[in-house]
């Protein structure tokens, strides 16, 4: 028979949560880096034009054909930046990630406070199921998916195995003192 106590599930939660915030910051994090290398990338295709232009304006035809090229790459690169607009998606992955660190903070305490026995069972049970709700809205409002996001989620939810969160995955997310000890029973 399959059992589930309280504090695993809290441990479960407290995994989900924490790969969460982990996957969201590292959308973030790639997203203001395509962002980033795209505004580099621009501006130094810009200066290209210009530059080839004032060659041109001496040079002649082929430096005019070049400064046509790298002015209308220059543009068809903004146009799709303008486009992707990713300011707005870079904030939404920060804005989530931000609220996954204080929900998995949120747990961090209750299992401490579980640690400690300074909470009856229907105070830990009224506690995460606050948290639970809580979780629940920062899944509702998190960016739309997209492939990566879809596959960031999928693994904040499944874990690295896709088989759920080892024991081990999670002791590595807390702090010593609220780890499992060895050889105990789950």
């Amino acid at each position: 028979m399959f059992h589930l106590s309280v504090v695993d599930h809290i441990r479960l939660s407290f995994a989900t949560s924490a790969a969460a915030y982990q996957r969201h910051a590292e959308a973030a994090s790639r997203l203001d880096r395509v962002s980033w290398y795209t505004k580099v990338a621009l501006v130094s295709l810009t200066g290209v034009a210009c530059v080839l232009g004032l060659i041109a304006l001496q040079r002649g035809h082929a430096f005019q054909i070049a400064a046509t090229i790298a002015a209308a790459a220059a543009f068809v690169g903004s146009a799709g930046y303008i486009a992707l607009d990713l300011e707005p998606r870079i904030y939404a992955h920060r804005s989530t990630a931000a609220r996954f660190w204080l929900l998995t903070e949120k747990y961090r305490a209750l299992l401490a406070d579980v640690h400690d026995q300074v909470l009856d069972a229907a105070a830990i049970a009224d506690r995460r199921d606050a948290l639970m709700q809580e979780a629940r809205a920062v899944f509702e409002h998190a960016p739309p998916a997209d492939r990566q996001t879809y596959e960031a989620a999928k693994t904040a939810l499944t874990g690295a195995g896709r088989k759920g969160y080892s024991e081990e995955e999670i002791d590595a997310l807390l702090p010593e003192s609220l780890r499992r000890p060895k050889g105990a029973v789950a």
